[in-house]
């Protein structure tokens, strides 16, 4: 019953870090087995679904860890690139920020994952992934360099405005 109420919401988390849906379905599973053995350890004065949140987010990373193959190092030339039309972003689907997302190197979706939508601060992300953190802005800022390129590349054009 706990698997069926919060598999929706535990899939749209576990797909953040994921490559495909196999893996996030992977994670996710991880997860559920850690969530059904610690299940004692819930204080329910606290919010199920941010203690269940906290542990898919931990069990992807512990995933990459485990997973993890010599990245390539992806060189990125300085772009100039200016998302100034907010209004492009704003009209940007969500499944399209996915593809991009994943189309990113792993080190990179992961640390923007922590860092933009779960909110974690660089310190925080360096200590979860055992990198320093002038590593994890460097992802940060490499992560969000390659988006802008990709999107502009890719995206652009079915989101300008008619005029």
């Amino acid at each position: 019953m706990l698997y069926k109420q919060f598999y929706a919401y535990g899939m749209s988390i576990s797909l953040r870090y994921a490559y495909n849906r196999d893996e996030a379905a992977e994670v996710l599973n991880d997860s559920f087995l850690k969530v059904f053995g610690s299940i004692h350890k819930y204080d329910d004065k606290l919010s199920f679904k941010a203690w269940l949140r906290k542990i898919i987010i931990n069990t992807a990373i512990d995933y990459y860890r485990k997973n993890k193959k010599h990245h390539e190092l992806v060189d990125i030339e300085t772009t100039d690139i200016e998302l100034s039309d907010y209004s492009l972003i704003e009209q940007f689907e969500i499944e399209d920020l996915q593809i991009l997302l994943n189309d990113l190197p792993e080190n990179y979706r992961i640390t923007f994952n922590l860092y933009e939508i779960e909110g974690y601060n660089h310190d925080e992300i360096a200590k979860l992934l055992n990198i320093a953190p002038g590593t994890s802005r460097s992802n940060l800022t490499r992560a969000k360099a390659l988006l802008r390129a990709s999107f502009e590349k890719h995206y652009k054009h079915k989101y300008a405005k008619v005029v």
